[in-house]
């Protein structure tokens, strides 16, 4: 019985010792008293954060790039408490830097996207009615080393001139003499005499108005001759329109004698391209048809 007792005692101290082992490997543990360290949207950890902290621990903490801290000065430091809480339990300490003013833009309007120059905030530029804006339309607030700056310089507003609309064969604009126009300034284009048995027609637009930096409200007109053929309709007559000769936007309207129906556009216009818009009608002999639709069988 006492040599089997003497071979147990061994199995027992061994025993014993793996849970002294299991013991210390565990203290550690228990000692990694705080979970990671709280974060802040204006505040960043001095250094480098480390893998764990225990109890008694201090963290520091410092602004971020593009915020200054608040006055008066909030704390910037916690510790780490054997209870798993870091004390004192930080706010926000620092707030977003601000940018220089810009001030007024002459003969313009400033408007800061959300009612700040701060970090982070835009500025939009509007020139006034007969202004031109030059430069960047938007400027941002943003890092330039440890300080904030605009992107950009401030824009100007220019005052908007057009240079002298195009010239045209056969034709001229009023006031071409001027070197340059300003903004709602009009001219009106006319046609020369042509000097052949057809004058010349205006097709376009006759008024330009300068609208912008050296932009015209359209596209110069042309002056040309635009004569049409004689509307010869068989077995219908002119109600309107009559003339010897048939010009630009000259307005022929039709009707059928009796027996007679009218196929097409009543009334037709003498176009740019010297030809009649919508093509010229005919008139067909009987009773117009009830419907222009197909019909369909009763049967199926």
């Amino acid at each position: 019985r006492a040599s089997s007792r003497r071979r147990e005692r061994p199995f027992s101290w061994g025993f014993l010792g793996i849970l002294v082992l299991a013991l210390e490997l565990l203290l550690p543990t228990c000692s990694d008293a705080c979970d990671d360290p709280p974060r802040y949207q204006s505040m960043k950890i001095k250094g480098n954060p480390k893998p764990s902290y225990n109890a008694g621990d201090t963290i520091e903490y410092e602004c971020r790039l593009g915020y200054k801290r608040i006055v008066p000065v909030l704390p910037m430091s916690t510790v780490c408490q054997s209870n798993n809480s870091w004390v004192p339990p930080l706010q926000e300490a620092c707030t977003k830097k601000v940018c220089p003013q810009l001030g007024d833009l002459v003969n313009g309007d400033v408007v800061y996207a959300n009612g700040s120059m701060e970090f982070g905030s835009q500025a939009h530029f509007k020139c006034n009615a007969g202004y031109y804006l030059i430069g960047q339309k938007t400027l941002y607030c943003e890092l330039t080393g440890n300080n904030v700056e605009w992107s950009d310089n401030l824009p100007s507003c220019e005052k908007v001139l057009c240079k002298p609309p195009p010239k045209i064969p056969n034709g001229e604009f009023t006031n071409n003499h001027k070197a340059t126009f300003e903004y709602n300034e009009l001219v009106t284009y006319s046609c020369k005499p042509s000097g052949g048995p057809d004058e010349y027609s205006l097709v376009g637009e006759s008024k330009l108005i300068c609208i912008g930096h050296d932009k015209w409200s359209s596209n110069p007109p042309e002056c040309k001759v635009v004569k049409c053929t004689y509307p010869n309709v068989p077995n219908g007559r002119v109600v309107s329109g009559f003339g010897k000769k048939y010009l630009y936007k000259a307005e022929v309207k039709f009707e059928c004698l009796a027996g007679f129906y009218l196929d097409g556009s009543s009334t037709i216009v003498c176009g740019a391209d010297s030809t009649w818009k919508p093509k010229i009608p005919t008139c067909i002999k009987g009773a117009p048809p009830l419907s222009t639709k197909p019909t369909t069988s009763s049967s199926s």
